[in-house]
């Protein structure tokens, strides 16, 4: 699978942004024209921030759908189902920043689960929690946005899944480690994350 290059990334967020835009607003806009990238099946997440915090984020880990219509339905799910949060507004969409996160396909993690930290590279690695009957992720960006370590990063992921912090010492959790490129409208370039 090959990476996304810079303008590709820039399409894909005025992509994203056309589709809130006009969902929310009821507004008419281009929607730009899509390379046949946009055609290949890729995991992807959306973020949307307002003033630095957190405003909605979902997104698809596996690739399961073609990179476009798992954009415009992480976008809208981000502005409009996060249940973290109430629906973005249209008021809102000005003050409203997109960050985009295509992942590589999850794989899983294989050894023993105490040598798990040491195969955790922090800023180029996310993480995927499932056991219990429960899963939770966190992308790549998250350990460095806040400082966490590699047994951090490994708690919080287990605390998203809805699990003890310490359950990745369990053998029957199961641990994947996915990377992604990440393209923000604050930089509007690629930061590959790899």
């Amino acid at each position: 699978m090959h990476e996304i290059t810079p303008e590709e990334g820039i399409c894909a967020l005025n992509y994203v942004r056309s589709i809130i835009t006009q969902t929310l607003c009821a507004q008419k806009k281009e929607t730009p024209s899509l390379s046949e990238v946009f055609l290949e099946k890729r995991g992807v997440f959306v973020t949307l921030t307002k003033q630095g915090q957190l405003r909605g984020c979902i997104g698809f880990p596996e690739p399961v759908l073609q990179l476009k219509t798992a954009l415009h339905d992480a976008a809208l799910a981000a502005a409009l189902q996060d249940p973290r949060f109430p629906p973005v507004t249209c008021q809102e969409c000005a003050d409203i920043s997109i960050e985009i996160t295509i992942l590589t396909k999850p794989e899983l993690v294989t050894i023993a689960p105490h040598m798990r930290p040491s195969i955790i590279q922090i800023g180029t690695h996310g993480l995927i929690i499932r056991g219990h009957g429960r899963s939770g992720l966190l992308l790549p960006q998250v350990a460095t946005e806040w400082n966490f370590n590699q047994t951090e990063f490994l708690e919080q992921t287990c605390q998203k899944a809805g699990l003890p912090k310490n359950s990745w010492l369990m053998e029957d959790v199961s641990l994947y480690t996915f990377s992604g490129q990440i393209f923000s409208e604050h930089t509007t370039q690629s930061k590959p994350e790899h």
